[in-house]
């Protein structure tokens, strides 16, 4: 935030006062990072037909007409409701672009928790395999895919949540545990042991340089 700038507090402030126009800043404070949340999260087959900026577009129409209700009682952070509204919004547009066999995410986590869990092991193999040092090769790549997706899954799905949230969508531990619903102190403690199981995945694969 630049100096001079409001803080987010008086934004919410006039929000609740009855500046509507506000909740384009606010939203504008956090667009990069629900940008990278949904980017990480987005399914690989919409490619081409829906992308990042058409999900936060979407989800900004529903935050302006949900934010009164939030003003009313925030139990969570700001930036906590608009990822949950931003979630909320992918898996919608999921469902209309792939179809209604898709999961409901919030049967098996909260909306307000992790939001697609069953996407995130895919989605981190994916992110994973960028790391490779060589891409354009399809065997190696191939055989990375079943031993990164075979790591991932003998892990426990929160703790995948956590790493998710914690490496690539760049969450502070605080943040971290609002969206699961868990305390800090669990949160790191899940951090830290998802990151150590991954390293051992890691290195089992052939050519892989650990992302930075």
């Amino acid at each position: 935030m630049t100096d001079g700038a409001p803080s987010e507090d008086r934004l919410l402030q006039q929000l609740a006062d009855g500046q509507e126009n506000v909740l384009a800043e606010l939203f504008s404070l956090h667009r990069d990072r629900l940008w990278r949340m949904v980017n990480f999260r987005i399914d690989r087959r919409m490619y081409g037909r829906v992308d990042p900026d058409d999900v936060l577009q979407e989800a900004y129409l529903d935050a302006a007409t949900r934010v009164s209700h939030y003003l009313k009682n925030p139990e969570i952070t700001f930036f906590v409701w608009l990822r949950q509204i931003a979630t909320q919004t992918l898996i919608d547009i999921h469902r209309r672009h792939i179809g209604a066999q898709m999961r409901d995410a919030t049967r098996e986590v909260a909306m307000h928790r992790a939001g697609l869990p069953q996407a995130t092991s895919l989605s981190l193999t994916a992110h994973l395999l960028g790391h490779l040092t060589s891409p354009s090769q399809a065997a190696l790549r191939a055989e990375a895919s079943v031993l990164l997706e075979k790591g991932l899954a003998s892990m426990d799905t929160i703790d995948q949540e956590v790493l998710a949230l914690r490496h690539f969508e760049e969450l502070t531990n605080s943040e971290v545990s609002e969206v699961l619903g868990i305390q800090q102190k669990a949160a790191s403690i899940r951090y830290v042991r998802a990151i150590s199981r991954l390293k051992k995945v890691l290195e089992k694969m052939p050519d892989f340089e650990e992302p930075r």
